[in-house]
């Protein structure tokens, strides 16, 4: 019976996933009788802005796209060795999964004509007449570039949630919850945020690459699932203390945070959707400016409490001074950068410590992308310049320090809570379902075991946990076990 009931789950989750390439099998071909449309009206040809913009917007999105690696060895390395493997196949299903959902809904519902609450044209990137770009309303790219481009933000997202449920969860559920986040809830933010929704037209909320869209929108689902998965074998003792994990490799774990930090010059330079105005240096200082004081912030008040340079710190200094400066990097002029990345760095710090007395999140995602984002989207509300917030909206509000007034501030606070309460319900309602159908956890034997094996049937470090016995071309064997004439048989030769 566990035999069968496994089958029966992997049956769903697999059902799943074809019933969604079924429906875009018989719904792209209808979509598309007419062929595509020419959205911008040039038959065929652009002008030579457009496409310059495309060809940067592009080079930006892979830049972006190059983060899912990033985020892998920054998981690879918090987690012990016996689930490095594990991090690969969930990242590549669900970059899969999310292209083919926002290619076919997701990105109509967020950047389709339509009303306040959704687009409602575009599905499958065809029939893209007129979309209600952000930056500005008129187009600057073409439609499959902003496609690309927003995509890559969407998949990332995705990546981010799956942060606290390391070392546990069930691959499946990966799959079930990749479906809905890309077609409907993250398009459903976007669409709020980044194109006409109401939060930006009506309620005048300023994010410009993300801090609310991409890490509000992250920490809050991966708060939803945590809330079910419950902890990590061995993280708190009887008492309730929480015990250390150790991950088992810091090398790769930093190397993953360069590589966060070289997306990052896709993700908020890339948002201007612009060459052309000059607008992206800028932001590519005011993005390393925020990433180096969050580094520095971090590092010096984990010295003052430990009288030691946490390593883990420190990428988490640069990652939440990033994240913070994710959402006000167009609409601030660069002085403010400095202290909006020293902040989050000291944001981090004490989130970190103060979560994780409380519940388990491995590589400290609720901290540097809940918490930092929050603090972003809010300094918003202190430094926008004007001048600089005309480019979300006409008339839209500069922050505190330039108008005295608390009104973009107060914006700022309505968007994250209506964000963050949407995304978690929606979430939750989607993890209990799993919960209660598939599972959502594995059990304690696999675990144990480790996800590499028991969930893939394989291990990312074979020689550390098989039998050197039973490996084929790891260890010494006997001579006489050796096939083959030459150099490489002789047992001196290769022992040397």
């Amino acid at each position: 019976m566990p035999g069968s009931l496994k089958w029966r789950r992997a049956m769903l989750a697999a059902a799943l996933v074809a019933g969604s390439l079924a429906v875009a099998a018989v719904v792209a071909p209808a979509a598309l009788a007419d062929g595509p449309v020419d959205a911008l009206g040039l038959a065929g040809k652009i002008p030579t802005g457009i496409g310059l913009n495309s060809a940067w917007v592009v080079l930006a999105g892979c830049l972006v796209m190059f983060m899912q690696a990033g985020l892998a060895l920054v998981e690879i390395g918090f987690v012990r060795g016996k689930n490095a493997g594990s991090i690969i196949a969930k990242f590549l299903v669900n970059f899969a999964i999310c292209a083919v959902c926002f290619w076919a809904v997701g990105f109509a519902i967020s950047f389709g004509d339509g009303n306040a609450f959704m687009g409602t044209s575009g599905w499958f990137v065809y029939d893209a007449r007129d979309f209600a770009l952000a930056w500005p309303r008129s187009p600057t790219v073409t439609a499959e570039t902003l496609w690309w481009f927003q995509f890559t933000f969407c998949a990332i997202a995705l990546a981010i949630v799956w942060g606290t449920t390391l070392e546990r969860i069930k691959f499946g559920a990966y799959l079930i919850y990749a479906i809905a986040f890309s077609t409907v809830i993250y398009p459903l933010v976007a669409h709020w945020i980044f194109s006409d929704g109401w939060l930006r037209t009506d309620i005048h909320v300023q994010d410009f690459a993300g801090s609310i869209v991409v890490d509000v929108t992250a920490a809050a689902a991966a708060l939803a699932v945590l809330l079910l998965l419950g902890p990590r074998r061995g993280k708190y003792a009887k008492d309730g203390t929480p015990q250390a994990i150790p991950g088992h490799n810091m090398p790769l774990f930093g190397i993953g945070i360069f590589i966060l930090w070289l997306g990052w010059y896709g993700f908020n330079p890339g948002s201007t959707l612009n060459t052309l105005d000059g607008r992206f240096p800028e932001i590519v200082m005011i993005t390393t400016l925020a990433g180096s004081f969050g580094v520095l912030a971090a590092v010096a008040l984990m010295w003052l409490r430990t009288r030691t340079f946490d390593i883990g710190m420190a990428g988490n200094g640069a990652i939440a001074g990033l994240v913070a400066i994710t959402g006000p990097a167009g609409y601030i002029d660069a002085w403010a950068a400095p202290f909006i990345g020293a902040v989050a760095g000291v944001i981090v710090v004490e989130g970190v410590l103060w979560i994780d007395r409380r519940v388990d999140d491995p590589i400290g995602l609720l901290s540097a992308h809940g918490l930092a984002g929050i603090w972003g989207a809010l300094s918003l509300g202190l430094f926008a310049a004007p001048r600089l917030a005309a480019y979300n909206l006409p008339g839209s509000h500069g922050g505190l320090f330039y108008t005295g007034s608390l009104t973009q501030l107060g914006s700022q606070a309505i968007g994250i809570v209506v964000v963050a309460a949407f995304v978690f319900s929606s979430s939750l309602a989607v993890f209990w379902v799993t919960k209660r159908t598939y599972g959502l956890r594995v059990t304690p034997a696999q675990e144990n075991a480790g996800l590499d094996i028991s969930e893939h049937g394989m291990y990312g470090y074979p020689e550390q946990f098989i039998p050197a016995s039973e490996l084929v071309g790891y260890g010494r064997e006997a001579p006489e076990d050796r096939i083959g004439t030459g150099p490489l048989s002789d047992p001196e030769v290769t022992n040397s």
